[in-house]
């Protein structure tokens, strides 16, 4: 089982909920309006010349088959994305139970 966390700028969330539909993903949770600033990126605060935030989904997998999807569909999205700072990020991680 896997667990991943995806981060969009805000301004994306329809791109990337697009993409969860291409992977047969209707299962998630989202944060909308989160701050931070990503290792060679603008930062997204919220206020002032950084007005913008993300937003975050959290995806449990338990089978990992629509993750492979999903992981494929947004390298190809990247691909054709001019500024790094409008990419979709997806960080991985083992997830042990599901209570």
């Amino acid at each position: 089982m896997k667990l991943a966390f995806l981060v969009c700028n805000d301004f994306f969330v329809t791109r990337l909920m697009d993409l969860l539909h291409a992977a047969g993903i209707d299962y998630y949770t989202r944060w909308d309006n989160v701050k931070g600033k990503g290792r060679g990126t603008d930062p997204h605060l919220g206020k002032g010349s950084f007005g913008a935030t993300n937003a975050v989904l959290m995806i449990a997998f338990e089978d990992e088959k629509p993750l492979e999807k999903l992981i494929a569909d947004i390298a190809e999205v990247n691909a054709e994305t001019a500024r790094k700072d409008d990419y979709v990020r997806l960080f991985q991680v083992p997830l042990e139970r599901i209570v």
